[in-house]
């Protein structure tokens, strides 16, 4: 297992979800965490919460200016791309083709160009790159336009790296993580909401159905679980309540 403690991990998206939860995780490893988002004030609130070991970054992660800056500035060992959209949750024909790509402009955008910049870096050897796909890469999502297309764009998107870097010998892990949908981040439960009203149940009901809910914090403890073990090298993970599964 690898001591993450005086290492530096970024994440993005990190100011609230998922994001903040794996910010959380990885500082109390005693990793440096660098945290990426556009919203300063939650990554104040952050900082506040989780200390010196926490370092907000307020930029737009989609920016491939920032990506390489940020890359050669800070040198991750983990690097976790967790940025993204919320969908507009509507069926296919009330969507626009601005807002059915929206998650493909956010989400596949900004991991290609930090995933580009790990490569031409490149990271140390043994550093770790986490793009967070979605469970709805393999299940679909009929409420969310482009997003299920997106995210299993993500997930090819990370084992081609992972190609590149068995290829060029740099010994950069590069694992996509597919999370079950869960009413325990803002935008799942924007989703939960929308699939329950379409399935005409209510809102418990659908999401009791669901089962255990999937928490920024198991979320936070899973990632950390990968970044320290260097035997978790599948290229794809789904990821529940009961914790992370390879995906064939």
């Amino acid at each position: 297992m690898r001591d993450l403690t005086g290492t530096t991990a970024l994440v993005t998206g990190a100011s609230r979800g998922f994001g903040a939860g794996i910010a959380a995780a990885l500082t109390q490893t005693g990793a440096r965490v660098i945290g990426v988002a556009r919203d300063a004030g939650r990554l104040a609130d952050l900082r506040a919460q989780l200390g010196d070991g926490f370092t907000p970054v307020a930029a737009d992660a989609t920016d491939p200016v920032v990506a390489g800056q940020l890359i050669d500035a800070y040198r991750p060992v983990t690097l976790v791309l967790n940025a993204g959209a919320s969908p507009l949750p509507r069926p296919l024909h009330r969507h626009t083709w601005e807002t059915f790509s929206r998650n493909w402009d956010v989400d596949v955008k900004h991991v290609f160009a930090w995933t580009r910049e790990a490569l031409l870096a490149p990271l140390d050897p043994g550093s770790v790159v986490v793009a967070f796909s979605s469970g709805a890469a393999v299940n679909g999502s009929p409420l969310s336009g482009g997003y299920a297309g997106a995210k299993a764009a993500i997930r090819f998107l990370t084992s081609y790296a992972a190609d590149e870097s068995e290829r060029g010998a740099f010994g950069i892990r590069f694992v996509s993580v597919l999370p079950q949908l869960t009413p325990a981040t803002e935008l799942g439960a924007a989703a939960v909401a929308a699939y329950a009203a379409r399935q005409g149940t209510g809102l418990a009901a659908f999401a009791d159905a669901m089962g255990p809910a999937l928490t920024p914090e198991q979320v936070g403890r899973a990632v950390t679980g990968l970044a320290t073990d260097p035997g978790r090298d599948q290229a794809a993970y789904r990821l529940t309540a009961a914790g992370l599964s390879p995906l064939g």
